[in-house]
């Protein structure tokens, strides 16, 4: 998803400023900020000066001096730092549909941060310009705030939730951490969309203050090595540990053509999601040439709808298309009825045929989170 125009991020800064008094800069001060930084939580100390990271499935090794393959978590003499604590590189307030949450209180409002910074390489990724921006320049940019100013804006702007999104949230970890805690004591909920590479110990300790997640299973081990410089089989672990502790899960495959649209994998991700839970909603989306992978076309929909297919074909009840609006792949439809239950054109939502998270026709329970 894009980075916004600047305009829209001056809006909500200045309504971040308005609620906690403080004179907006314009952005003028963006690139000039000093780096903030802030002690990691989840490293330990290995002598040498050393430290190993625990945040993500990395596991960095870092030297004194150096960083992360996130860039942007620094060993400074033995301790390490997160760099990107409260410096916030765009905010947006978004519908939910658009992380793509489908069965996570749809039709809501989710105020939507990220930093710089991502501890993948994607060679597709469409926010490339911040999540790989401190492995090519050393500068760390971004508009500082607080947890409490994000929290209050989400207040005031009457968002349901806050998304952490846009770039990889387990690298701002400390930040998310601490604005989910706040967020939960006003009865905001909490989202990650994330590629799934915390470590159990990371898990484990933002879960109790994440209400969802929608989890990238991006491609087979060979994907993930070649395409995204990481390894599959974490994900697997994080998708099955997030639902085991709670965490309303969906799962997005972006399909692109000639690296993971076979029959083989897409029949094994389907299968996979079921041996999790066949209420995990699959988000099956279309691809579109960008940053280094120019060189495959935009994904068929006979592709998406060959997909759809197979997964409810496997056993899923919620199979969503998504990227190709007004196509009908991206309604929710009863798994043991067909009724359509919600409808959807791109972000927005048309009929709804539900009553206290029941299908209207024939009484079917729907799994979700507040559900109409």
């Amino acid at each position: 998803m894009p980075v916004f125009p600047r305009s829209l991020r001056e809006k909500t800064r200045g309504l971040r400023h308005e609620l906690s008094g403080i004179e907006p800069n314009g952005g003028e001060g963006m690139e000039k900020n000093p780096t903030v930084m802030k002690e990691a939580m989840l490293y330990e100390k290995m002598g040498d000066g050393k430290v190993q990271c625990c945040l993500c499935s990395h596991r960095c090794q870092i030297a004194p001096g150096k960083r992360g393959i996130c860039a942007v978590r620094e060993n400074r003499d033995g301790t390490l730092y997160s760099l990107v604590y409260g410096k916030i590189i765009t905010e947006q307030i978004d519908p939910i549909e658009k992380k793509p949450l489908f069965n996570f209180h749809p039709g809501s409002r989710s105020y939507s941060v990220a930093t710089v910074g991502c501890n993948f390489r994607c060679m597709h990724c469409q926010n490339y310009n911040i999540s790989q921006h401190p492995k090519e320049y050393p500068d760390i940019p971004g508009e500082e705030t607080t947890p409490e100013e994000i929290v209050k804006a989400a207040e005031h702007a009457r968002c349901r939730s806050i998304s952490y999104t846009y770039t990889e949230p387990t690298i701002f970890f400390e930040f998310a951490y601490d604005c989910a805690r706040l967020a939960k004591e006003k009865g905001i909920k909490n989202v990650f969309v994330s590629n799934g590479y915390t470590t159990p110990e990371a898990t484990r300790i933002i879960a109790p203050y994440l209400d969802a997640n929608n989890i990238d299973l991006k491609g087979d081990d060979t994907f993930y090595r070649k395409i995204c410089g990481a390894r599959q089989q974490p994900v697997l672990d994080t998708i099955k540990l997030m639902k085991e502790l709670g965490v309303w899960v969906e799962i997005t495959t972006l399909i692109i053509p000639n690296h993971n649209d076979s029959e083989e994998f897409l029949n094994w991700a389907a299968g996979f999601i079921k041996s999790v839970d066949a209420d995990i909603p699959w988000h099956v989306t279309q691809f579109y040439p960008t940053y280094k992978l120019l060189d495959q076309p935009r994904t068929p929909v006979s592709t998406l709808r060959r997909a759809r297919e197979i997964g409810l074909k496997a056993g899923l009840k919620y199979v969503y298309e998504g990227n190709i609006p007004g196509e009908g792949g991206e309604n929710s439809y009863c798994p043991a009825c067909g009724e359509l239950l919600i409808e959807r054109f791109g972000f927005s939502l048309g009929a709804i045929k539900m009553k206290n998270s029941r299908c209207a026709n024939c009484g079917s329970h729907i799994a979700g989170v507040g559900m109409p």
